[in-house]
């Protein structure tokens, strides 16, 4: 039995939904799909089709046994509509502009000579303009995500703590939209990442996985029953700030022995400059020491590895994802982290948890810009 929802709007929604992330999809895969019949379906996608989003594509394949006319399935129009992404560090910004299918168009950086919001917003303000007039995306562009480490409300836009930015309480979205005329959605960059993974990477179709980052901090961002969690207090996910050794360092949470106290590239550099001798050590020069066989250096990686390991093992027997990638910039120093990561894992990963899939891979900024893209498409989806 079909269910006819009470009004088109969410039966819109999800037919456009399920195109953009599964598509080309036929009226009767639609149907199968989301439950509804084919005359909701073609209802459904008429308006969409009328509006530019949805376009027919050339018969492929019959509806089914004995039909007399082949299907024609529904397929994205990608270049209807464009998206900005920004991903905000604390020393330049990583901005994208990306089509409907979260394809990257045009990419630039631009650099922070300050960390404070007028400063940044003044940057973030060049930065659009220029990828949009460049490009001539301006007249198909309405909207802007963005991207920041922290706690950040995603409802309301505001930014509670960045703890690498030094801010507290900025109305970051009220600010960005006043500044840049765009209609601007904030997110916390691990779960624009993990929003972008569900719906154009890994995890698309997946009803349940988990997305851990390695880089300046340790982040995961979780689905769970096709849903990116957030919790009740916004924070959920938060595993580098799980305690795996109570007598380790101290975190700038407050607490001890964080994963990021031990695997934040902040923590691996002062600990190399600390065993090596080399004051200035950066943590490229931490990554060439170890890959010449500088036992002191290596191990700070094979550590950092390991807690990693075990804090992914903490996800698998919380939530028992179906699959875990792990990524990040941190990951450039891919082949130093990835034997301590699985060893980590499968030594603390309970029983048939040890047995989920683990993709680990780096990523360049401009993914999390795209990330960022990606949650501005998935608002403009859902209005």
């Amino acid at each position: 039995m079909f269910a006819e929802p009470e009004t088109a709007a969410p039966a819109m929604t999800a037919v456009l939904t399920a195109v953009l992330t599964e598509g080309p999809l036929s009226r009767v895969g639609l149907a199968r799909r989301l439950g509804l019949s084919q005359a909701a379906v073609t209802k459904a996608a008429r308006p969409l089709i009328d509006l530019g989003y949805l376009q027919e594509l050339a018969p492929t394949e019959r509806t089914g046994p004995g039909a007399g006319r082949p299907a024609s399935p529904l397929s994205i129009r990608a270049d209807r509509e464009f998206f900005l992404g920004v991903k905000i560090t604390a020393d330049e910004l990583i901005g994208v502009v990306c089509d409907l299918s979260a394809q990257v168009r045009a990419s630039a950086h631009r650099p922070l000579t300050h960390r404070d919001v007028e400063h940044v917003l003044t940057e973030l303000t060049h930065l659009t303009n220029s990828l949009l007039d460049e490009g001539g995306y301006r007249a198909r562009t309405r909207r802007l995500g963005l991207a920041i480490s922290g706690d950040v409300d995603r409802g309301t836009g505001l930014v509670r703590y960045s703890p690498f930015l030094h801010w507290h309480d900025v109305a970051l979205r009220e600010l960005a939209e006043a500044a840049t005329g765009l209609t601007v959605v904030v997110e916390n960059d691990v779960k624009a990442l993990t929003t972008a993974e569900h719906w154009f990477g890994e995890g698309v179709g997946a009803e349940s996985f988990a997305l851990v980052t390695v880089g300046t901090g340790i982040g995961c961002g979780l689905v769970v029953n096709g849903r990116l969690v957030s919790g009740s207090h916004g924070v959920a996910g938060e595993i580098g700030h799980i305690g795996v050794d109570v007598n380790g360092p101290a975190c700038h949470c407050g607490g001890r022995g964080c994963v990021e106290a031990i695997a934040g590239a902040d923590a691996i550099v002062e600990r190399a400059r600390r065993l090596s001798g080399h004051s200035e050590l950066t943590f490229d020069g931490a990554v060439a020491l170890a890959r010449a066989g500088d036992q002191r250096v290596g191990a700070v990686f094979t550590q950092a590895g390991d807690a990693i390991g075990c804090a992914i093992a903490a996800v698998a027997n919380l939530v028992g994802p179906a699959r875990i990638v792990v990524s990040g910039e941190g990951l450039a120093a891919y082949d130093l982290f990835e034997t301590p990561i699985r060893t980590g894992f499968e030594r603390q990963a309970f029983g048939a948890a040890a047995a989920c899939p683990l993709s680990i891979r780096p990523l360049p900024f401009e993914q999390w810009a795209r990330g960022a893209a990606t949650v501005g498409i998935q608002a403009f989806v859902a209005a």
